[in-house]
């Protein structure tokens, strides 16, 4: 039993935590610094305007060559050339000035008004916004001022600018602070993820990963180390107490089947007593068997065996389970069929272990296939891992018992009538979790039972 994968890490609950407070914080910056940009710029139009209707205060105060001198002194101190006027008789005919035309849009209230893209007849036509004012001297004329706002948007253009780089290098450390930061909680993740898998696999003395930071995923861990300690302690109890029973009932069983033998000598063949002592003997042989099932998967249970596993040819095993098994066969009229991949990878394991599992699997194709069936020990090749089926013609395994029949003592209702207890399969599946294998029931394509190995421990091709 594998854990389930890990989610991407934009999906982990802590990249998204830390996705949305850098979120948060790029757009509390941004409205920050947009909210500078805007007031920066209002201040700056606001001291445009009041420049202007200060000069049309000027203005007010002179008429006739007064005026003139005075727009004329203005021009020349205009070195930026940012300003210009146009001086108007009453009846709109232009008297001086670079405006040689009243805008329409223009109202004579003396009010400061602002428009993109007018005054098209100045010599330089500004590109940006202009503020103009129009007003009446005292000698009846219209005077329209006129100031460019190029530089006053030059000014903002490099606040924007500032502003913009300030956004961009509050985001760029977000991001990789979101990047950084998330790395740790999911490396950390994984490397628990890893020791679940083994305890899962049958490492009940391993224990999670701690640090010395504790915190939250500290404090989950030792909480999951102390209830595997609680059950490991169990598991331990229940174990040493089955074998504790199996190996106590096994010497009274024996003695009891001893007793049993000498009665049986001691009666005749013909006497009253053969038949139900034969019929004890059975059942007391049965008896035996199961309790050295019962032992036997206790010891592959235990996990330290695997120190003696070495590296061995998958392809020699299977040639000597089919050559094994053939005479059985041949005297049941079955075909036994070797199939196998022209290179498979080796097999880190034990072998005598390997061989019992196999020869189980392959016992129990050939005692359920009827005479004149087919049976077929394969090996194949998937994703460099190799595959070890078994399959037969026989009448297969329901659906629904496809994991029962791994469980110990059970027995379908169809196998009333045939020898077993139940336990084949169960020492199959503790060899396979020994090794680190995947044993799956299904169905075969010649319409039995399929019983595959699936060794992941592969090593590379020989």
């Amino acid at each position: 039993m594998s854990s389930p994968p890990l989610s991407e890490g934009w999906r982990s609950s802590s990249s998204r935590l830390l996705g949305w407070y850098s979120l948060w914080f790029v757009l509390w910056c941004a409205l920050l610094m947009g909210s500078m940009y805007w007031r920066v710029n209002s201040y700056l139009q606001t001291l445009a305007d009041q420049s202007l209707r200060q000069r049309a205060h000027l203005f007010e105060q002179f008429s006739g060559d007064a005026l003139t001198q005075a727009l004329a002194d203005n021009q020349r101190y205009d070195v930026h050339g940012i300003d210009a006027y146009g001086l108007f008789a009453a009846d709109g005919t232009p008297l001086r000035g670079q405006l040689r035309t009243i805008p329409r849009w223009l109202p004579h209230d003396g009010e400061v008004h602002s428009r993109r893209n007018a005054f098209p007849e100045l010599p330089q036509r500004p590109s940006g916004s202009c503020s103009a004012l129009a007003m009446h001297t005292v000698d009846g004329q219209l005077l329209v001022l006129v100031r460019k706002n190029g530089s006053l948007m030059a000014v903002s253009g490099i606040i924007l600018d500032a502003l913009a780089w300030g956004v961009s290098l509050t985001i760029v450390p977000g991001l990789l602070g979101w990047h950084l930061l998330r790395r740790r909680p999911l490396r950390r993740i994984r490397a628990i993820q890893d020791d679940v898998e083994r305890i899962a696999g049958g490492e009940l003395t391993r224990r999670l990963p701690l640090s010395s930071r504790r915190d939250e995923l500290d404090m989950l861990a030792s909480i999951v180390n102390a209830m595997l300690d609680r059950i490991e302690r169990l598991m331990r109890e229940v174990k040493s107490s089955s074998d504790a029973i199996a190996h106590d009932l096994r010497t009274p069983l024996t003695r009891l089947r001893a007793h049993l033998y000498r009665m049986r000598q001691q009666a005749g063949d013909g006497s009253a007593q053969a038949l139900p002592l034969d019929e004890a003997l059975d059942e007391t042989d049965s008896l035996l068997v199961r309790f050295r099932a019962l032992l036997r998967i206790s010891e592959l249970e235990d996990h330290q065996r695997r120190s003696s596993f070495v590296v061995l040819a998958a392809g020699a095993l299977l040639q000597e389970l089919h050559a094994f098994h053939m005479p059985l066969a041949e005297e049941q009229e079955q075909e036994l069929r070797l199939e196998l991949a022209p290179r498979l990878p080796a097999l880190h394991g034990d072998r005598a272990l390997l061989f019992e599992a196999l020869a189980n699997l392959l016992g129990n194709a050939l005692k359920f296939t009827p005479c004149g069936g087919q049976v077929v020990l394969a090996a194949t090749v998937e994703d460099g891992a190799t595959r070890i089926s078994v399959h037969d013609s026989g009448p297969g395994i329901a659906e629904g018992e496809r994991e029962a029949v791994l469980q110990r003592f059970y027995r379908s209702a169809r196998d009333g009538t045939r020898e077993g207890h139940g336990l084949g399969l169960s020492i199959v599946a503790a060899i396979a979790a020994l090794h680190g294998y995947e044993l799956t029931v299904g169905r075969s394509p010649l319409g039995g039972a399929q019983l595959s190995l699936l060794c992941r421990s592969s090593l590379p091709l020989l």
